[in-house]
């Protein structure tokens, strides 16, 4: 039976190539993006491989997503893989300098959208007694940075959303992943300092991050491990990134 995955935030980065990566498999696509232009192109690119279904979508309007999934046509409504991509940072300053409205945006794409999307798609999989959820986490869910405030947070609860997830779907066929990547050279930073390309590539100059298709190969493998394996977590980072010493503060 040829399979069907819902990718969010899939005009870009992770996303666009978890498109790339399943339709190569056959998979049939609903791809989600609030770009919709650049995600008709991507939907015309794709389409001589397997059948993509393309709705233009923000993750952060509960009505318009089950609405979304409510309706979508018969070929592509039995949804076996969920992967839940949509989300960005905003700004990397201080906590006592951050913008409350930057904050509202991350708290309403990385955690509202995550919620409103899988709880529009998951009775479905629960019925079916079959289908997996992937979360697109980060380390900063785990590993805290300067900056990193609010969009740390946010990955914290996909993390802890996932775990209990699967607690809740203990006794059923249904699967949970968290991946959680470190540097990835994507639209990330772009899109954190709101288009200064300067300081985008900045962040990566002198680095080998991880690619996108890094993290669309890591998802293609957790979905398909024997149905009786659930990869619960991935932490992946590139080789030119590790850990640092704990930071101590010596006041002159």
């Amino acid at each position: 039976m040829q399979k069907c995955v819902v990718i969010t935030g899939a005009s870009s980065g992770f996303g666009a190539a978890c498109a790339h990566a399943f339709a190569k498999l056959g998979w049939r696509l609903v791809l989600t993006a609030r770009r919709g232009g650049i995600l008709e192109e991507l939907k015309q690119e794709l389409s001589s491989l397997a059948p993509v279904h393309a709705m233009t979508l923000d993750v952060r309007d509960r009505a318009m997503v089950a609405a979304a999934f409510a309706s979508l046509p018969a070929e592509f409504a039995e949804i076996d893989l969920l992967v839940n991509n949509a989300g960005l940072a905003l700004g990397l300053e201080p906590a006592h300098q951050a913008s409350l409205d930057d904050w509202d945006t991350m708290v309403d794409t990385n955690i509202k959208g995550v919620m409103y999307c899988t709880r529009a798609i998951l009775p479905g999989m629960v019925q079916r007694n079959r289908g997996h959820v992937v979360n697109i986490g980060s380390i900063a869910g785990s590993w805290p940075y300067p900056g990193g405030n609010v969009y740390g947070a946010s990955k914290a609860f996909v993390q802890q959303f996932s775990r209990n997830l699967r607690a809740d779907l203990l006794g059923t066929a249904v699967r949970v992943t968290n991946i959680e990547p470190g540097m990835a050279e994507t639209e990330f930073s772009k899109v954190r300092f709101k288009g200064d390309d300067e300081k985008a590539h900045h962040v990566y100059t002198g680095t080998d991050p991880l690619l996108p298709e890094d993290i669309a190969e890591i998802v293609v493998w957790v979905a398909s491990v024997p149905q009786r394996v659930n990869i619960n977590s991935v932490e992946v980072m590139s080789v030119c990134q590790a850990w640092g010493p704990l930071a101590v503060h010596r006041p002159k």
